[in-house]
């Protein structure tokens, strides 16, 4: 990399030049495709056509209400088409939408604030707290800078921001104190300076948006398994009615009634049914999943939905409930658990989350100290409020720790409040070793369960000028916090079901190894003991993976190029692969898979519209409902096609004991057989579906 610019920023002749070398920073617009290309490529499909020249011989045979009605099926067919073109558009719309926003930059050392297109490598961004990042970016200056780059990662967990030591290269999302910010991302908490280093397509999110653009829709395995039916039968029976109209012709010497009969044949050996039939029981599917809380964005994959094999299962907010708890404390030697009754908590741990939450935010965002605020309304107590404040001493990268000083009305001393890092509290209160690695075997057990875990410390002082450091405060420790992304409830049981049904469920997650095996061990998750981090995949070739894929369950540090891999490694192994997911990150798999199922409450508009269905409660349980109601849908279509080829089988052979038994006068007219396949099919499936 270069050297750090001059905090004045580029002049506006030097934006100019780079905005014509790299354009402007934003995902490109595709070309729409127009009704034509669409129709084109409809025409190409074996049922269009059938439709099409059924619905042709009705009209020569003046049935026109059976030929209207068949050439309105190729007008849904049309429109469900130019649907689901549109909706990709959609989806990298959204996407472009939210890749650019405004940005507050230096130029000619003058603060400006542009359009984010017109961000270009080289210009200085200001980040403040509630911006989103117009372009990646490396940090050049910070003050307790924290972003949310749960767009990118799938982890809720806002991280900290560290300043560039001019040596490190520029890298992908990986979890605390990296110097680098990111397209799209928001600023929770802080401010600082960062120098643009990629935009456009070369941002992180852009890649996404090149993924997205890249990736084909999975097709509807009952319309490839419809379209080998009808090709089957569309050959089978012109071939029948070509050698029916030759034989009849040269036996009788009847050409026209040869002709009749061939009609007649390739009208009884033709399934124009099946456009009608699938197309009414995906709609009764759809509404009917609407009424458990499943949109259906795509009716085919209703019964795609009923064969899956494979379940890849985003852990935050779709196996976890995406928001943090206190879910133990630990303070003058005891140990408090959520699980032992959510009562209130004994007087040293009423006092701990009181200092805790001095030690927070009034406003709060993070999402810790929105879990102490919630523990200690849990508790009975109310809020800290900011009656009294004085300072904060600020988190910093050499002290992991922020202290809020507070002064009681009345008194001339003043109150401390800490919370950080165990080991960086430890540094302030100068406890004794023994009582150091007391605290550390218990700072050690909390995270071997998985919980993220923040110390906590208080102190007294009574001089009037207050310290320029944390450090000066004689600190003593309150105690542990340990948090943890609780599990949904019914997830166990929703996960046994699955199991039961012959669902493997594979979890993925951007969290750190030891917090997805243990989340995967507390579901009851097979395998839960072996992990494959995002690291490992990167040296694997696809042929290692794909073994890997078949025994491992547990994908943790994964960023979203590897979720697309993973979800192709799976479909290589013959798998049928259900998705879910509801970031940007998630939007490639979720399209690639042969299910996508994006989460309707928290979900990004980009993982909606990549997605073949949405839970609108953003539970589990409807994941599960939603594949038993689509088994349920698919079951019913089977019997529906079994009973259109019992009901064409009689009437083929009535069209053909003339030609066999010449003696036989012909007893199925075209008009006869449309008239049998308008009352019998249509409104006998009907009936079936309902039953």
């Amino acid at each position: 990399m270069e050297d750090l610019p001059e905090q004045k920023g580029l002049n506006e002749s030097e934006a100019k030049q780079l905005q014509v070398k790299f354009g402007f920073n934003e995902l490109p617009s595709a070309a729409p495709k127009s009704i034509w290309k669409i129709i084109v490529g409809v025409l190409k499909e074996p049922m269009f056509i059938l439709l099409v020249g059924c619905g042709a011989l009705y009209f020569v045979l003046g049935d026109p209400r059976e030929g209207i009605m068949l050439f309105s099926s190729v007008t849904i067919i049309i429109a469900i088409t130019f649907y689901q073109e549109k909706k990709t558009e959609r989806a990298l719309e959204a996407l472009r939408d939210l890749s650019s926003p405004r940005a507050l930059v230096i130029r000619e050392g003058v603060t400006k604030r542009i359009a984010g297109r017109e961000v270009v490598p080289g210009d200085v961004l200001i980040l403040r707290e509630g911006d989103r990042v117009a372009a990646d970016a490396v940090v050049l200056l910070q003050t307790n800078l924290v972003t949310d780059e749960s767009l990118l990662t799938g982890e809720s967990v806002p991280v900290r921001k560290s300043n560039w030591d001019r040596k490190q290269e520029f890298g992908p999302p990986q979890g605390e104190d990296i110097p680098f910010v990111y397209s799209g991302t928001l600023i929770v908490r802080g401010n600082g300076l960062a120098r643009v280093v990629k935009t456009g397509t070369s941002t992180f999110i852009g890649k996404i948006g090149r993924s997205l653009k890249e990736t084909q829709d999975e097709p509807a395995l009952l319309k490839a398994e419809t379209r080998k039916i009808i090709r089957i039968f569309t050959i089978t029976g012109f071939s029948l009615s070509a050698t029916l109209v030759l034989v009849f012709g040269f036996i009788r010497h009847d050409w026209m009634g040869g002709v009749l009969e061939g009609i007649s044949l390739a009208m009884a050996m033709l399934p124009e049914e099946f456009a009608v039939v699938l197309t009414i029981f995906m709609a009764l599917g759809a509404w009917r999943m609407s009424r458990r809380n499943v949109l259906t964005r795509n009716p085919a994959s209703i019964e795609t939905l009923g064969s899956v094999t494979v379940l890849c299962a985003d852990k935050t907010g779709t196996l976890t409930e995406n928001r943090m708890k206190v879910k133990k404390m630990f303070a003058d030697g005891k140990m408090w658990d959520d699980e032992n009754g959510n009562g209130q908590a004994a007087q040293v741990f009423t006092e701990l989350l009181h200092v805790a939450r001095l030690a927070s935010q009034q406003t709060v965002f993070d999402p810790m100290e929105r879990a102490i605020a919630d523990a200690q309304l849990q508790d009975g107590k109310s809020g800290a409020g900011d009656e009294g404040f004085v300072r904060e001493y600020e988190l910093s990268p050499a002290l992991f720790a922020m202290t809020r000083v507070y002064r009681a009305a009345g008194k001339e001393s003043f109150f401390a409040a800490a919370k950080g890092a165990p080991e960086a509290i430890l540094s302030l209160c100068r406890v004794n070793a023994e009582e150091r690695e007391n605290i550390l075997a218990q700072v050690n057990g909390f995270a071997k369960q998985g919980l993220r875990v923040l110390a906590v410390a208080r102190a007294e002082w009574k001089e009037k000028e207050l310290p320029h450091a944390q450090k000066d405060f004689l600190f003593r420790f309150c105690g542990l916090l340990g948090f943890e992304d609780p599990l949904r409830k019914g997830v166990r049981e929703n996960l046994q079901m699955c199991y039961d049904a012959g669902i493997r469920v594979i979890m993925i997650t951007g969290d750190y190894p030891e917090t997805a095996m243990h989340v995967a061990e507390k579901m009851g998750l097979k395998n839960a003991d072996r992990v494959i981090t995002g690291a490992a995949m990167e040296k694997m070739s696809d042929a290692q993976l794909g073994e890997d894929v078949r025994s491992v369950n547990v994908f943790a540090r994964v960023v979203p190029e590897q979720k697309l891999r993973l979800v192709n490694a799976l479909k290589a192994n013959g798998e049928i692969v259900g998705m879910t997911g509801d970031g940007v990150n998630d939007a490639p798999a979720l399209k690639s898979a042969h299910i996508g199922i994006a989460m309707g409450q928290r979900g990004t508009d980009v993982a909606r519209e990549a997605a073949d269905i949405v839970l609108l409660n953003d539970d589990f349980d409807s994941v599960i409902e939603a594949v038993r109601t689509g088994r349920s849908i698919y079951e019913n279509i089977r019997k529906a096609m079994g009973y259109v080829f019992a009901v064409h089988i009689p009437i083929a052979g009535l069209a053909m004991l003339p030609v066999l038994f010449p003696s036989f006068p012909m007893i199925l007219f075209p008009l006869h057989i449309a008239f049998l396949e308008l009352i019998i099919d249509p409104a006998s499936s009907l009936i079936f579906e309902a039953e």
